[in-house]
């Protein structure tokens, strides 16, 4: 699951911003496993550092948002994607 948790949660926040266990919900939706919390604070860590995401308290809950560093991450990144995987099926 780690190598695609950075694409899903910029991809998730390019909907909405969210606070750390709805990104984790809607993670178990889409892939039918549900990430731990150990694998997605970390990555939403990194993701921060990157400026990829901020993040904004909302009493005790921190909510992330997508920065426009992000955006620009994630469209690049679904663009490899498609390069990528495009060949596979004819």
């Amino acid at each position: 699951m780690r190598g695609m948790l950075g694409f899903l949660i910029l991809f998730l926040l390019s909907k909405k911003p969210m606070h750390g266990q709805e990104i984790a919900d809607e993670i178990s939706k889409r892939k039918g496993e549900r990430p731990s919390s150990g694998t997605i604070y970390p990555a939403l860590k990194n993701l921060r550092e990157m400026g990829f995401i901020s993040e904004e308290k909302e009493g005790k809950t921190i909510v992330y948002s997508l920065t426009e560093r992000g955006k620009n991450a994630l469209r690049v990144s679904k663009q490899r994607f498609v390069r990528t995987f495009l060949g596979l099926y004819p």
